[in-house]
């Protein structure tokens, strides 16, 4: 483990209840980061998104991915206080639901930074399969 949630916390200004990222496993600053989060049956999402069936959210899993690209991204000092805002999603493809006791790998490359604006692209995997595929774009400020 690199990063626990204390530490990640010290990076991005995410908390309780929207902070959907466990710790980072893996970081290249600037570049990529590997994170984790395990899904719990007592996450407050589950009281309302498909009670009789608990389904992780398609939305939250794109979020998780944002923030690990957050942690990334603003983890260099150059970027110190400064705050990584979703710009749009260029593309997402849901390829499997998420159910409690499952451990999401949430994998972010930065792929194109100009200026304030950039690219990420987001891999969420449940062991060997691909549950998620995404492009977002950011803009820092």
């Amino acid at each position: 483990m690199i990063l626990n949630s204390n530490q990640i916390q010290k990076i991005i200004p995410h908390r309780y209840p929207f902070l959907f990222v466990d710790r980072i496993d893996e970081l290249e600053v600037g570049k990529r980061a590997v994170g984790v989060k395990c899904v719990s049956a007592d996450e407050p999402y589950f009281l309302g998104h498909f009670p009789k069936e608990h389904v992780m959210p398609g939305v939250l899993m794109i979020e998780a991915l944002a923030q690990v690209g957050a942690v990334a991204l603003l983890a260099d000092k150059g970027n110190k206080e400064k705050t990584a805002y979703f710009a749009g999603i260029k593309t997402a493809k849901f390829r499997k639901k998420v159910i409690p006791g499952d451990v999401l790998t949430l994998e972010a490359e930065l792929i194109k930074k100009r200026g304030t604006f950039g690219i990420s692209k987001g891999i969420a995997k449940v062991g060997n399969d691909i549950v998620c595929e995404c492009e977002l774009m950011f803009t820092l400020s």
